[in-house]
C-alpha cells in the first residue's frame, strides 16, 4: 500500500473536507483502487468502480479540487463499499 494513497483516503473522509487535494492525486487513487477512468464530454470523467458508475468533473482552474468534488468522490467510494475503515482493513490483509 502506498503511504500517499492511505493519506489521501484519510483526507477524503475527514471532516471538514480538505481544500488541498489535487486532481492528479484523485486520479492516482482511483486507479490504485482499480477504477476505470474514461474521459467524457468536457472536463468530465466516467468512473467505474466495483460495479458502480458515476461522473466526476475535473477542476477547471488550478489543480486543487473543490470541496463538492471531494464530497462526490466520497459518495462514489462509499457506494462501492470503500469506506476508510474498509480500505484500511483491505490493506492490512494484503500486508
Amino acid at each position: 500500500m502506498s503511504h500517499k494513497h492511505h493519506a489521501l483516503m484519510r483526507a477524503v473522509f475527514q471532516d471538514p473536507i480538505s481544500a488541498n487535494i489535487h486532481w492528479r492525486e484523485v486520479e492516482s487513487l482511483l486507479r490504485h483502487l482499480d477504477a476505470e477512468l474514461e474521459p467524457a464530454h468536457g472536463g468530465r470523467f466516467r468512473v467505474r468502480l466495483k460495479g458502480q458508475e458515476d461522473f466526476l468533473c475535473a477542476p477547471h482552474h488550478g489543480a486543487a479540487c473543490p470541496r463538492d468534488l471531494i464530497k462526490h468522490l466520497r459518495e462514489i467510494l462509499l457506494r462501492a463499499g470503500l469506506s476508510l475503515a474498509a480500505y484500511e482493513a483491505r490493506q492490512t490483509q494484503a500486508s
